[in-house]
This record gives structure tokens, sequence and C-alpha cells, in this order.
């Protein structure tokens, strides 16, 4: 027979093994209209009144703010394309598709198996992300299908993405759909929480989002007029910034930082 500290660790188990796993934490998404700061460029303390910051996932998250956690989930950060390998997307020709604006590779998303193995690296920067105590994710280049020469589809772009949120959720993360308003309308299947979007006032383009996500829309702007005019017309209702299009942090020369 069992002694009895022995035989009550077994009841205890045989009880719990019917037991449900516990759920997952819910992930709360960015108040509306909320102060906000852009530093995915380099961390600094973010400016007084700021209640939400994006920042890096390699970066700390702000103590005592909503932080959101950037992940560059579509395409490779420059330099870095061997780490990714025949993961990159390529030509018939055996060349890498690169996005020429920012020099970065885009990624092969065509296959469940590609997928996949895209997918398991990102989601391991999700992972630091909630060990940090970010709050939500940012997953860019959403729209990289756009750049790719008709090599990838919107198809392949949100089948990736419903894998990277479904991973957030279970880490208790809300995920922010990353510019492409084009699939706004497909936000909900594809898991996708709240929006960020720059250069919507410079293109008079918010509306495309705030019919999805309502006023849950944080707005990137690059130029006085896209300011100025997404202040004037989303102002009341959205967060708006505009930052330098480096991203710089405070102090950098060419740190630009405006609100409405």
């Amino acid at each position: 027979m069992f002694p009895r500290p022995v035989w009550a660790a077994l009841a205890v188990v045989a009880f719990c093994g019917a037991c449900a796993p516990a759920a997952p934490p819910v992930p709360v998404i960015p108040p509306a209209k909320a102060a906000f700061d852009y530093q995915l460029g380099g961390a600094y303390p973010p400016p007084a009144g700021v209640q939400v910051v994006s920042r890096d996932h390699s970066a700390p998250a702000a103590p005592g703010l909503y932080n959101i956690c950037y992940v560059n989930a579509f395409q490779a950060q420059p330099g870095t394309e061997e780490e990714w390998d025949e993961l990159v997307l390529r030509d018939a020709n055996g060349e890498p598709i690169i996005d020429e604006d920012w020099n970065e590779a885009l990624l092969d998303v065509r296959t469940p198996a590609k997928r996949e193995r895209v997918a398991a690296k990102v989601n391991g920067w999700v992972d630091d992300c909630a060990a940090r105590g970010y709050q939500a994710i940012e997953p860019d280049n959403y729209d990289s299908y756009t750049r790719s020469h008709d090599l990838l589809t919107a198809e392949d772009a949100q089948a990736f993405i419903r894998l990277l949120s479904a991973h957030a959720h279970e880490k208790g993360l809300a995920v922010a759909q990353k510019n492409t308003a084009e699939l706004a309308g497909r936000h909900e299947a594809n898991g996708l929480d709240f929006a960020v979007a720059e250069e919507c006032g410079e293109q008079d383009g918010c509306d495309e989002y705030t019919s999805a996500f309502g006023d849950h829309v944080l707005v990137v702007e690059y130029t006085d007029a896209g300011l100025t005019h997404a202040c004037d017309r989303w102002g009341g209702s959205l967060s708006i910034v505009r930052r330098d299009r480096d991203v710089t942090p405070a102090g950098s020369p060419g740190y630009v930082r405006e609100t409405c």
C-alpha cells in the first residue's frame, strides 16, 4: 500500500486528469484615441502623456504603457537573407524578390510547409514579445504579395497571418493589421484585432480601416500634409502621430514627432 502522502498525490493527479486545460489569457486591444508613439528605429523614454508605444521585438517594453511589439513577418531584414535560405522568395532565375524601398527580400509563404517554417521563426519572436511584457504584436509587410511580381497572392498572405495570429492569441497578445486596407474586411477571419495604418491621412484612406476596426486604428504619418489631413478628418477619434520616415530615437538628427 502507498504511504498516505503518495496516495493523496495520486488522487489529486487522477482528479485533475479530467480537468479542462486553463484557458489562454484574453488579448486586450489598445485604447481608442490614446496618445501614441512609434519607436521602431530605437527605444527611448516615451513623451509625457503617451499611453501606447510600438517598438521592435528586440527592445524592452515601456513600463506602465500599452506596448506593441513589431516583427518583420513577411520580409527579411537587410543582411539576413542567408538566415532564411530557401525561404526567401525567388524568381524563375533564382534571384530573390526584393522590396526596393527597404532593400528587404520577400519571404516565400506560397505553400503550407513553407508557411509553417517561416511562422516557426516569427512565432519565436512573438514568444519573446510575450515574455518581455508586450500586449500586442505588429506583423509588418502583410502586403508583400503586392510587391511579389505575382508570385504571392492575398490568399497566401492571409493563410500565413492566421498562423501568427493564432499563436499570438494563445500567448494573450492582440494582433495588429499593418496597412493592407484591401484586406481589412477580412480581419476577423484572419484573427486581426486592430489596425496600424501608415499614411492613410496622406492617402485619404483612413475610412477603409475605421469601417473594419472602428476607432481602434493607430495612424502613422510621415509628412506635414498627411498629419494635417489626418488630424482634420480623424483627430477626434483615432490615435495619430507623425514621425520621421526612419523613426529615429529622440535626440537623433532628423528626429520628428508631432501629434494633432
